[in-house]
């Protein structure tokens, strides 16, 4: 029996700029239920989405052995490629039935935070790939600084209160393919976590699969209509709030017997905090001790065995 769809409703980002007072309103309302939000007219052009989705798929298609010459040794996945069967949900055993490219901010040369973010690396098999991924990098980026504006003045905070923690931060585009999925697969495409990041912003996911666990128990559908993006509270933004926002536990299930053939791709952006900025919850809490946003991030990799 299918599950039963999660009740959020569309909101047009472009009400941060024409009143910003209502957008705090509606997204405050959709991220305090059920720490997601989907947001319609965010502005990203379809061509980008389509040139992103085109070269990914293009990478993928490539043997193993050739995608495994992007792979960086004791790197953590946070650049280039990770294989299949690497990344494991905290706390499961069976690992998520995936494999992904992590595209990152690129910063100038002798920037303080060089030691902490590595350069980007790029296939050479794939001509277009870099561009067609940093473009789409810079427009998610964007959106994500839009949101944040609505969230800051939903928290009483003033609009730009987010500009400066998340100024050069440590974000992570993405590229997600989940291949079909054999009858005999021990796992399913991604099991039940919460992002470590700030918010993430969510395109594509072609084929549906995507839930959130309800606060009654329940596994919810996420149903984004084309067009739209699908934005949830991640760990980081759970901690700074005391856990006002709440970083909602969501999966990504096995599809249908007859769509097991389909591969899924997606594109979420882990918009980040910069590694040095101290995570201090706005509302005190014994439980929650300030942490910088690396230190965090390091934890997090550990128990999802990147590290």
């Amino acid at each position: 029996m299918p599950a039963a769809r999660a009740a959020i409703d569309p909101i047009p980002l472009s009400l941060v700029e024409t009143d910003l007072a209502e957008a705090a309103r509606r997204f405050g309302d959709s991220f305090r239920r059920t720490g997601f939000a989907v947001v319609a007219e965010h502005g990203i052009d379809d061509a980008v989405i389509a040139q992103s989705l085109a070269t990914l798929q293009a990478f993928f298609a490539l043997p193993d052995a050739e995608k495994r010459k992007s792979l960086v040794p004791a790197g953590g996945g946070q650049r280039g490629y990770t294989p299949f069967g690497i990344e494991t949900a905290k706390g499961a055993t069976a690992s998520d039935l995936k494999e992904f490219w992590h595209v990152a901010r690129d910063l100038p040369p002798g920037h303080p935070y060089a030691a902490l973010m590595p350069p980007n690396i790029w296939p050479a098999a794939i001509a277009d790939f870099q561009p067609a991924q940093q473009a789409l990098f810079q427009a998610l980026d964007r959106a994500g600084g839009r949101i944040l504006r609505a969230i800051a003045v939903h928290l009483g905070l003033d609009a730009d209160f987010f500009v400066d923690p998340v100024r050069d931060g440590n974000s992570i585009l993405r590229l997600l393919h989940y291949p079909p999925v054999p009858p005999e697969a021990g796992g399913i495409r991604a099991g039940a976590h919460e992002d470590i990041n700030v918010i993430t912003l969510l395109l594509g996911a072609d084929e549906a699969g995507l839930q959130l666990l309800s606060r009654e128990g329940e596994w919810l559908d996420i149903a984004a209509p084309p067009g739209t993006l699908v934005c949830n509270i991640g760990d980081m933004l759970q901690r700074l709030t005391g856990g006002l926002l709440p970083s909602t536990t969501h999966r990504v299930v096995n599809p249908a017997a007859d769509r097991r053939h389909i591969p899924r791709y997606s594109t979420p952006y882990f918009l980040h905090f910069r590694p040095d900025y101290r995570i201090t919850p706005l509302v005190q809490r014994a439980d929650m001790p300030p942490i910088t946003a690396n230190d965090f991030l390091l934890q997090r990799l550990a128990e999802i065995r990147l590290i």
